[in-house]
């Protein structure tokens, strides 16, 4: 309760969610003793498989034995998410003073919440100069709050996609644009670049940074994978090629994170063994990113069938989720909830041969779109229904034997039904 107080705090520091500029972020930081410029990070940017390649990267250096800090956006259950250190989440009671003391030294200027987030974290970061800090960029990458990093070891560009286009102005709402915003400023290091959506989003990139004075290494170019049998698929680098365990986590898409996270490390010569890639690959946990729910009071009502959750919420996440469910052979229901400024047509117009869908509300989400309104938009498809919770979703779809529930289209609704569940 205590914390969720401080958090109310310094949610109205600031009039707005979200203003793009780096300037009170710097002066909160040299209040703080600039402790950006004391930390050792990898930063992350992209629109879509930040966490997890991320997560990749922290099981592997996990592995190795190395220790890790990690700031992520959004938390899906509980704000200790983003607060890493030493490799365990923060506890309330630590966080929490950690927010008060910030909040304290900020002397109630006008900051946004994920900037005096961000502040949090790299102030606490700068407690362990040796750990390596795994940083996720939030909104675009240009103006955002953690782009005020000093010694960055590498900057990671995952798949870029438009989203957020609410953001930009109309005339600007291009993939070319997004890829400034998220490219054009990186720090000099070395950019590592994983498997884009398309060539030409690649060769945007290219030109992008083909100033910057990076060592740059593309997915196919410098590094790459192949699926393999039995359980395996293959790494292959300057370095030699590795023969690596399927993880224990859905969708090929994963293999190109992964790839991408062992890309990363090998390029910053981490004394990481190829039994600590392989012991790494297997431990890998993520969170509403193709989830399965083997267990909670939600799974329970539909019994012995399936259940996956995944936070998909733009078009090419849209895609992939939609390609791994063409893998399967049952029938398909989807129960879909989503924030007011996705663009909702283009994300359910990949999702082929669903049998049923239903949408909902999403608890505690203002910026949600209604259930309601988001059925009248999908009212040319087949069997769709709208139900008001979760629960009364789940309960309302008449599955078969072998049929798949999934519940996809935010990270937020993902959130809430893992606290349901």
């Amino acid at each position: 309760m205590k914390l969720q107080k401080t958090l109310n705090r310094l949610q109205k520091l600031h009039p707005k969610e979200i203003d793009l500029s780096l300037d009170r972020i710097k002066k909160l930081c040299q209040k703080l003793g600039n402790p950006q410029d004391k930390i050792k990070s990898i930063s992350v940017v992209g629109t879509n498989g930040k966490q997890s390649t991320i997560n990749a990267i922290f099981y592997i250096l996990k592995e190795n034995g190395v220790k890790c800090n990690v700031y992520t956006s959004p938390h899906i259950k509980k704000i200790n998410e983003r607060f890493v250190f030493n490799n365990e989440e923060l506890e309330d009671e630590k966080l929490g003073y950690l927010f008060e003391e910030v909040e304290k030294i900020n002397n109630k200027e006008p900051i946004t919440f994920f900037e005096i987030l961000t502040a949090c974290y790299l102030y606490k970061a700068a407690e362990y100069p040796e750990n390596i800090n795994l940083i996720e960029a939030g909104l675009f990458h240009r103006f955002d709050a953690t782009n005020v990093l000093k010694n960055n070891l590498a900057s990671v560009v995952c798949p870029i996609s438009k989203d957020h286009l609410d953001w930009l102005p109309i005339d600007k709402q291009t993939i070319n644009q997004i890829v400034h915003e998220k490219t054009s400023n990186l720090l000099n290091s070395n950019i590592i670049v994983s498997k884009q959506n398309s060539i030409e989003t690649t060769e945007c990139i290219k030109k992008t940074i083909s100033k910057n004075l990076s060592n740059k290494f593309f997915f196919n170019e410098d590094f790459s994978f192949s699926s393999g049998e039995n359980g395996f698929f293959y790494y292959k680098d300057k370095f030699g090629t590795l023969k690596l365990p399927m993880p224990n986590i859905l969708g090929k898409f994963q293999l190109e994170n992964i790839s991408t996270a062992i890309a990363t490390l090998r390029v910053l010569d981490f004394d990481v063994g190829d039994e600590d890639i392989k012991n790494g690959i297997k431990k890998i946990k993520n969170i509403a990113r193709l989830q399965e729910i083997k267990s909670g009071k939600l799974k329970d009502l539909i019994k012995d069938n399936r259940l996956l959750l995944d936070g998909s919420h733009n078009e090419d996440s849209s895609r992939v989720l939609n390609e791994y469910l063409m893998t399967l052979d049952c029938d398909k229901h989807l129960i879909v909830g989503m924030m007011a400024n996705k663009d909702h047509k283009k994300y359910i117009s990949y999702f082929k041969n669903i049998s049923s869908f239903t949408t909902i509300d999403i608890p505690n989400q203002p910026n949600a779109i209604s259930g309601i309104e988001l059925k009248q938009k999908f009212q040319n498809l087949p069997n769709i229904q709208y139900k008001e919770s979760i629960e009364q979703a789940i309960k309302s779809i008449p599955l078969k034997k072998n049929d798949l529930l999934i519940i996809a289209g935010s990270l937020y609704l993902s959130g809430e039904f893992l606290k349901l569940n």
